[in-house]
């Protein structure tokens, strides 16, 4: 048998019920969605809360009025936030702070660089958009994050969009700032729409192929960090992406935040699938307490 495989299932991000109505939205059907996932083989938990405004104890609260009831059901299991809205990076971060002293969370967001996000080919003549946004971190955020998540005890959880994110966290690493534990997290751009799902390859970074994964990993080696894939817009599992990852001993992140396609599956049909693929591959589903382990979370009380 190879070793055991990380799954995380983001449960919503920007979907809407419009796009997908299995999408979950309230803390009750996060709830359910996720316990349904976590019994599927589900070891990571990402969501997003229905407000993007909320910022701070307000957003925590927000948060853990779903998370208390996971946590009860396995004090074990890695969760983690998204970034909130917000005039700067003390804003946008308030609320990890507060969850980090919950003692519910286990990650918290640490994205290590700026980038486009727009649909490609869906603008006029064909340009990137029309709806687009810049997603931006500089490095003195990322080093008020870093402060965060070594204040509160919280692993990194580093989202790479395209090389120059993964350059960033490795220069942190070299540099001895990140904290203890992390999870890499490959991001592939899919053939579909960031804002509402339609047809035109998203600008940022590789497409799902196996030079952009071997690209990566040349990268990544020697550094000892836990990495997964997922595709943004696309289907990690349908793309090949996921069995490229788990036949070269990485992890695998699905869910409705990152799926878009002509069907509407539900988080657990996405999770199943992954699972699947992985016990075709002689590789068994990590525990969560495994999971922790793996990307070396630091000991909290639960």
């Amino acid at each position: 048998m190879g070793d055991p495989v990380i799954v995380e299932v983001a449960l919503n991000g920007a979907s809407r019920k419009s796009r997908n109505p299995n999408t979950p939205v309230s803390p009750e059907e996060i709830v359910a969605d996720a316990l349904r996932c976590m019994t599927a083989g589900a070891t990571s938990v990402h969501n997003h809360i229905e407000d993007f405004q909320l910022g701070g104890q307000a957003a925590a609260d927000r948060y853990l009025e779903a998370w208390r009831e996971i946590h009860a059901a396995d004090p074990g299991v890695p969760l983690c936030p998204t970034v909130a809205s917000g005039a700067d990076v003390v804003a946008r971060n308030a609320h990890v702070e507060a969850l980090g002293r919950s003692g519910v969370a286990r990650l918290g967001p640490l994205d290590p660089g700026s980038v486009n996000f727009s649909g490609n080919g869906v603008g006029p003549n064909g340009l990137p958009g029309p709806k687009s946004t810049v997603y931006s971190h500089s490095y003195a955020d990322c080093e008020h994050i870093l402060g965060v998540l070594e204040r509160e005890r919280l692993a990194a959880s580093i989202s790479v969009f395209d090389a120059s994110f993964l350059r960033a966290t490795l220069a942190f690493k070299a540099a001895g700032r990140l904290p203890h534990g992390a999870l890499v997290k490959l991001y592939f751009g899919g053939e579909y729409g960031l804002f509402d799902g339609t047809p035109g390859a998203l600008t940022f970074g590789f497409r799902p192929t196996v030079k952009a994964l071997e690209a990566y990993l040349e990268m990544l080696e020697g550094s000892g960090l836990v990495w997964l894939v997922n595709v943004y817009g696309g289907d990690v599992t349908a793309s090949g992406m996921a069995r490229l990852a788990l036949e070269r001993g990485g992890h695998v992140r699905v869910g409705l935040e990152d799926f878009a396609g002509e069907r509407t599956p539900s988080n657990l049909e996405l999770v199943e699938e992954v699972v699947e693929l992985a016990q075709q591959l002689g590789r068994p589903i990590a525990t969560t307490q495994q999971t922790a382990a793996m990307m070396g979370l630091p000991s909290r009380s639960i």
